[in-house]
């Protein structure tokens, strides 16, 4: 288990201790995660790590398993970093 995953199960548990996250395949089908749950979810998310999901991206499928919320974390990272840069907020090193 890497880091990050070991980090959104911790938020997982923390949101709801009683439920066996690491053994679902599908935490909304499972009935481990309600619609309630997601957006709690989400805003521990973006808390830890600093990040904003959009709207559009609060579906149930971003957030049925482990690797949809890591993938969905990696796009909403990779997308801030680029408006970060769009706007001058963050500046890439020089190349060599």
């Amino acid at each position: 288990m890497t880091e990050q995953e070991k980090k959104v199960y911790g938020i997982l548990e923390e949101l709801r201790p009683e439920c066996d996250f690491v053994h679902s395949e599908d935490f909304i089908e499972d009935g481990l995660l309600d619609s309630f749950d997601v957006v709690t979810l989400v805003s521990e998310l973006e808390d830890a790590y600093g990040i904003i999901i959009d709207g559009l991206d609060i579906v149930p499928e971003n957030f049925a398993s482990i690797a949809a919320i890591l993938a969905t974390l990696a796009c909403c990272l990779v997308i801030g970093v680029l408006n970060g840069l769009l706007v001058g907020k963050w500046k890439l090193p020089p190349f060599i």
